[in-house]
């Protein structure tokens, strides 16, 4: 392969599967207490049941870009190797990181003329982002170009479904999602919103359920108004997240598996920097569909 494929830790995908395809990730900062750390670190675990245990416990938890001078110097090294670069980042709607990294980019192509360097904007969190990178990844083991590829991305992300619900709103709240009287009405009322990710790369609310067993049902019943795109969702890749609560997203999995057949479905952590914001608790469903 002639280019490599460049990603944050806003993708969400299990270190495995990072190792196994030699993904190159810009982890991005989070800070407890003053100390910061960063999401992703190659060859090391991260405890993310102690990271949501302390969310549950009261940790006040802070979010901040990548470091930008690691991350134009793997872009660099990158490039020094006689390989092109393409960056496929956190969605612009919920973060300032691909604002920064563009610029990098940018000034990287200047720098190297003769490679190509490029970032998209995927528009996309968590595990939508990331069920767009293991795509992209895929084409380009299968012998896409960097032009093939790229235009994949650019064309294939308006067509990613995010459905996302919480367990508590405060996180929202704090966040700037909800207002305070919405979420304390919420959670005195056993409220659950359910969420999704517009074309504009925004966290949006769409409708509010009572009760959790509700409103995982209802992330799966927006997947019976999706249209197939590119292949029936019984033939399809699917990518289920959560903030500390697998049980919860294995019941969204057998959901899916019953209803629609499907049987490729991965189930991942929300890492630190995106579950700082959602909270612990947190399920999202994420699938092709012909429009978000």
């Amino acid at each position: 392969m002639s280019f490599e494929i460049v990603t944050d830790s806003g993708s969400n995908l299990p270190e495995s599967y990072i190792e196994e395809h030699g993904l190159h990730i810009l982890p991005l900062t989070f800070i407890i207490d003053g100390v910061q750390y960063q999401s992703y670190l190659k060859g090391q675990h991260t405890d993310l049941q102690q990271f949501y245990t302390m969310m549950r416990e009261g940790k006040v938890i802070t979010t901040s870009l990548p470091n930008l001078a690691e991350a134009e110097a793997l872009m660099q090294s990158i490039l020094d190797a006689g390989k092109d670069v393409l960056y496929l980042g956190f969605s612009s709607g919920l973060s300032g990181t691909f604002a920064a990294i563009e610029i990098i980019v940018r000034k990287l192509q200047e720098a190297y003329p003769e490679r190509r360097v490029m970032a998209i904007d995927t528009l996309a969190a968590s595990g939508g982002q990331g069920l767009l990178v293991y795509l992209a990844v895929k084409a380009a083991e299968e012998g896409g170009s960097f032009e093939e590829v790229a235009a994949w991305v650019e064309e294939y992300k308006f067509h990613l479904a995010h459905w996302f619900t919480v367990d508590d709103l405060m996180f929202l709240f704090r966040g700037g999602r909800v207002s305070k009287t919405s979420a304390w009405a919420g959670t005195m009322l056993n409220i659950k919103p359910v969420l999704h990710v517009d074309d504009e790369g925004h966290l949006i609310p769409v409708e509010k359920v009572r009760g959790r067993k509700k409103s995982l049902a209802a992330l799966v019943k927006q997947m019976r108004t999706a249209q197939d795109f590119v292949a029936p969702l019984s033939k399809q890749t699917v990518f289920v997240n959560h903030g500390d609560c697998v049980e919860d997203a294995e019941y969204v999995a057998a959901l899916v598996k019953e209803e629609f057949g499907v049987e490729d479905i991965h189930i991942n952590y929300i890492d630190p920097v995106i579950g700082a914001h959602s909270g612990p608790g947190t399920v999202a469903l994420f699938f092709l569909t012909n429009k978000r």
